[in-house]
C-alpha cells in the first residue's frame, strides 16, 4: 500500500501561506507549509508522497528554478505553480520545463483544492506503477504473471499457489479474455510439469477429423494424406502440461476418447494399436457451466465430474475494477517496450474512462486499448463520449465511478473507515452503507 499522499506547499507570504494551507487541509489533504525553495529542497527525494505546490516569486532559489531541479530529481513528480498576473510567460516556461499545472493569482480556494486533487490522482497512480515495477523486478512466479491487488485476484493466486505443487488436473472457468491461458502458463511453471512441453489446444478451432488426429496422432496411412507418423498433442505433452481451451466445444466423440486418457494415462496413435503411456497434467478451460451443459446432454457428464477436482474460476474484470488502472499501465509499458515508442503518461480522466467502461472482452479488451494508447492511437473506449455512448445511465457511470473512488481511497488508507471518511469527507454511515452497497470491504 502507497502511504497517504501530502502536499509540499512553499509560500513565503505568512498569510498566503496559511490561507493555502488551510484550504488544503479543509480538503482532507495533509500538507506542510515552508517559506523557501531550499527548506523544501531538504524534504524533497525521489518516490516523495506527494506534489508540490510552490509561488513563482520566492527569495533565493525562486519557484522556477525549483521546478527545473523537481524534474532532474524525479521527471513524475508533480509540481503547481502559482503565478501572479505579470508571470504568464514564466508559467509558460514552468510547464516546459516539467511544472504539472499553474494557477494564476488571485484564485479561489476551490480552484486550488480542484488542481491539487487532480495532481494527487496522478501522483498516486504513478506511485503505484512503479510500485508494481519494483515488484515485477523482484519477484517472480505467480505473483508477476497474475496482477491485481482486488480480493478476487489474491484468492485465484492462492488457489493457484495450493494447486500448482501437484500435478492434478484443474478446470478453470470464466469469461472470453479473462486470462484462463495465463492461469495454465501459472500452473505449469510452477508446478513439478515445469521441465515438460505446455503444449495448448482450441478445440474449438478445427474439424472433428482433424482434432482426431491433433490429440492423439496418427501412424502413416492411418487415412488419406497420412504420408508420415505425427506425434498428437497428449504425446507431446508427456512430462508436461495439455491446455485444452473451450472444452465445452469439444465434439461428443472426442470426449469419449479424452475421458479414457485421463482414467488410464495410455493413449493409441490412429492407425496404431500399440498403447502408449503418458503422465502430464490437465489442465481444461471453459467459459460455459458444464454441469449445465452435461444436465442437458450437450457434454459428457462423466467427463466433467472426471475433470472437476480442482476448480479455479476467474472474475470478469467489470467485477475487479480496482485493478484495471495497474493492469493498463502494466500493459502500456509492454506496449511501449514492444513498438519502440516512448511511455505515454496515463492522464486522471484517461482512468476515469477506463473505470467506466463495462469490459465486455475482458483483460483481453484492456491490453487492446493499451496498445492503442502506447501507440498513441484512441479507440472507442479511451473516446471522451465513451460512457454515455456505451449505454450507460448518468446514475450508472456516477455508481461506478463512486465504487472505484472508494475502493482506491480504502486501499491508500488500509481499510481503515475513519480516515477513509475524513478523505471523502463523508459521515462515516454513509461511508459504510456505500462499502455495503457496493460490496466493498473495510478494517473498521
Amino acid at each position: 500500500m502507497n502511504p497517504q499522499l501530502s502536499v509540499l506547499l512553499i509560500e513565503d507570504d505568512a498569510n498566503v501561506r496559511l490561507g493555502c494551507e488551510q484550504a488544503i487541509q479543509l480538503a482532507g489533504i495533509p500538507v506542510t507549509a515552508v517559506a523557501s525553495a531550499e527548506e523544501a529542497q531538504r524534504r524533497l527525494s525521489a518516490g516523495f508522497p506527494g506534489i508540490v505546490v510552490t509561488d513563482m516569486r520566492l527569495p533565493g532559489m525562486d519557484g522556477l528554478q525549483l521546478v527545473r531541479w523537481a524534474h532532474e530529481l524525479e521527471a513524475a513528480l508533480p509540481v503547481i505553480m502559482i503565478t501572479g498576473h505579470g508571470d504568464v510567460s514564466l508559467a509558460v516556461e514552468a510547464m516546459r520545463s516539467g511544472a504539472y499545472d499553474f494557477i494564476p493569482k488571485p484564485f479561489s480556494p476551490e480552484h486550488l483544492v480542484e488542481v491539487v486533487q487532480r495532481a494527487m490522482e496522478k501522483r498516486a497512480l504513478t506511485l503505484e506503477v512503479e510500485a508494481l515495477r519494483r515488484r515485477l523486478e523482484h519477484r517472480d512466479g505467480i505473483e508477476s504473471m497474475l496482477i491485481g491487488r482486488s480480493p478476487q485476484m489474491a484468492a485465484v493466486r492462492r488457489r493457484v499457489q495450493e494447486v500448482a505443487g501437484s500435478a492434478v488436473d484443474v478446470l478453470i472457468r470464466g469469461e472470453t479474455g479473462t486470462g484462463k491461458e495465463l492461469v495454465a502458463r501459472c500452473l505449469h511453471d510452477n508446478g513439478p510439469t515445469a521441465k515438460g512441453n505446455f503444449v495448448a489446444l482450441n478445440c474449438g478451432g478445427m474439424p472433428e477429423t482433424l482434432l482426431d488426429s491433433e490429440l492423439f496422432g496418427h501412424e502413416p496411412g492411418a487415412f488419406s494424406g497420412a504420408q508420415k507418423r505425427r506425434i498428437g498433442k497428449i504425446e507431446y505433452a508427456n512430462g508436461g502440461t495439455l491446455f485444452l481451451d473451450e472444452l465445452e466445444t469439444m465434439p461428443m466423440p472426442m470426449q469419449i476418447k479424452l475421458l479414457r486418457v485421463l482414467q488410464e494415462r495410455q493413449l493409441e496413435r490412429l492407425g496404431s494399436n500399440q498403447s502408449i503411456k503418458v503422465s502430464c497434467r490437465v489442465v481444461a478451460a471453459t467459459k460455459e457451466d458444464l454441469a449445465v451443459l452435461a444436465q442437458k446432454e450437450r457434454f459428457r457428464a462423466d467427463l466433467y465430474y472426471r475433470l472437476n477436482v480442482v476448480t479455479i474460476d476467474l472474475p470478469p474484470l467489470r467485477e475487479r475494477r480496482e485493478d484495471i488502472p495497474l493492469l493498463f499501465e502494466n500493459f502500456v509499458m509492454q506496449a511501449a517496450e514492444r513498438y519502440q515508442r516512448p511511455l505515454p503518461a496515463v492522464a486522471p480522466e484517461d482512468v476515469h474512462r477506463l473505470m467506466a467502461h463495462d469490459w465486455p472482452g475482458n483483460v483481453r479488451e484492456l491490453r487492446n486499448a493499451a496498445d492503442c494508447f502506447a501507440l498513441g492511437l484512441r479507440n472507442d473506449v479511451m473516446a471522451p463520449a465513451e460512457v454515455m455512448e456505451g449505454g450507460l445511465s448518468l446514475a450508472e457511470a456516477v455508481e461506478r465511478f463512486e465504487r472505484s473512488l472508494i475502493s482506491a481511497e480504502l486501499r491508500r488508507h488500509d481499510g481503515s473507515l475513519a480516515r477513509t471518511s475524513e478523505a471523502l469527507r463523508v459521515a462515516k454511515t454513509t461511508l459504510h452503507d456505500k462499502i455495503r452497497k457496493y460490496g466493498l470491504q473495510s478494517g473498521g
